[in-house]
């Protein structure tokens, strides 16, 4: 059933009369408010207005005859936006509707707002509008459907931050989550419109590097969990400052300021640094600071992150002819650069906040890194190795691991010989610790390795 309405009478629209007009059957017109037309039956509704005239068009299965279907509220006051709503005549359409308004017609000009209508609401569907009421509990936005789009509930509270600072009036984008409920209510959400507001803020925030505030939740290994709002993100254990290295659990539960380092929205990972906060001004003169260091220079760092290729130092140089004390640089010690013995594990020897002395194997000016070792500050075992275990000579070593083609043996810090699985006597088991007596085989310096064989104290079982 079509919408069941009194044809307009163009005197009482003409004269924008206040109360119940009659048109020329007798019929009247019925006052109603303007932003609700639900209670007329049609398939759909939408609106459009142009100055002071709201015009309501209805599309039925059947099809769209604007005609006979352009209803039309012209607004008695601004105030309380109440007018006659009704059908148009034909008639009406050229007394009172078709008024020029320069070269189109007032008809025209509201055509031309209706057919910018996307037409039938999808779920899922992104849709503009105008705030036309905001609360803490509901927010109605006009997208120019029959109804204004309600958003209530979890969806404000999650979309907080979008809508701060927000007034009516203001266009938002949001998305259809029911196009009609039981009723007849356009549900909305700004959940997505939210995520997307807050993944371009946390990029132009980055790309402007501006500090921001966040509140420390949780301390793990590799750092610490922290939240803005309803967002979380991670600050690692490389991005605190000198300060804090060590003293992360100071800041639980507290606010303080980082800055954003990386926003990858496909990973959803958020990335903070306090440390380009905290120590902003020393890390301000890094690239003055790089140009001083020398390769085989020595300092003294603090261990800011942990990882299993490797140990993060910062260590301070001195600025020459400055007041500062010095500027921030950070650099990494390779696994490899620990120790002359084998590391498997540099947690077993580090933890952060630690201090210790480096020195430098190498500058890296495009990333403003250093290349650190501890190793090279002493002696390297192996550059005597062939006079102090020569080809032929025998040695005591302990026994410290067994391997599925041989036995390793250790004789001192750096120095460790292989007994192959093919070189050990059949009757002999060797455990961890056991003290052992070789003899070396062959030495390949350049790769540090050292063959061994055993020394036999008794006669083997095949030849007694």
């Amino acid at each position: 059933m079509r919408a069941n309405l009194p044809l307009c009478d163009s005197v009482g629209l003409a004269s924008q009369a206040v109360g119940t007009n009659t048109d020329k059957n007798g019929a009247n017109n019925h006052q109603y408010n303007a932003n609700d037309v639900s209670h007329l039956d049609a398939s759909l509704w939408f609106k459009v207005q142009v100055e002071d005239i709201l015009a309501y068009l209805i599309v039925y299965s059947s099809g769209f005859v604007p005609e006979s279907l352009l209803l039309v509220v012209k607004y008695v006051s601004l105030k309380d936006k109440k007018g006659n709503l009704c059908i148009m005549s034909k008639s009406v359409q050229k007394n009172i509707i078709n008024q020029q308004g320069g070269a189109q017609s007032m008809m025209d000009k509201l055509m031309a707002g209706a057919a910018s209508f996307p037409g039938a609401l999808k779920k899922g569907q992104q849709v503009e509008g105008v705030i036309s009421a905001l609360g803490k509990k509901m927010l109605l936005i006009d997208i120019g459907a029959k109804t204004e789009g309600v958003v209530t509930g979890d969806d404000i509270v999650e979309a907080s931050d979008m809508l701060e600072g927000l007034k009516v009036g203001d266009k938002i984008s949001a998305f259809v989550k029911f196009p009609e409920n039981d009723q007849g209510q356009i549900i909305l959400s700004l959940k997505q419109a939210a995520d997307e507001n807050r993944w371009s803020r946390f990029k132009k925030l980055m790309d402007e590097e501006k500090e921001l505030d966040v509140v420390g939740l949780e301390v793990n290994k590799g750092g610490m969990v922290v939240k803005i709002g309803d967002v979380r993100g991670f600050v690692p254990t490389s991005q605190f400052g000198e300060k804090f290295l060590g003293n992360m659990e100071e800041l639980l539960n507290k606010s303080f300021k980082v800055r954003v380092i990386e926003v990858d929205r496909d990973q959803n990972r958020l990335i903070f640094s306090e440390k380009l906060v905290s120590d902003s001004e020393a890390l301000a003169k890094k690239g003055e600071a790089l140009e001083m260091v020398t390769v085989g220079d020595k300092y003294e760092g603090t261990v800011s992150g942990i990882m299993p290729f490797g140990v993060f130092v910062t260590v301070n140089v001195p600025m020459k002819g400055k007041e500062m004390s010095g500027a921030k640089v950070e650099g990494l010690i390779h696994i490899s650069e620990i120790s002359w013995e084998k590391v498997e594990d540099p947690n077993v020897l580090f933890k952060v906040g630690q201090e210790v002395k480096v020195q430098v194997i190498g500058i890296d000016k495009a990333n403003g890194k250093l290349n650190l070792s501890i190793k090279q500050m002493t002696k390297d075992p192996w550059a005597d190795i062939e006079t102090k275990y020569a080809v032929g000579t025998k040695h005591t070593g302990k026994v410290f691991r067994n391997a599925p083609y041989g036995v390793f043996v250790n004789f001192e810090k750096g120095i460790d010989g292989l007994i192959h699985v093919s070189k050990k006597p059949a009757e002999k088991e060797f455990a961890i610790g056991d003290s052992i007596e070789v003899f070396v085989e062959s030495l390949d310096v350049k790769n540090r390795r050292m063959s061994l064989g055993v020394v036999l104290t008794e006669v083997p079982v095949a030849y007694k």
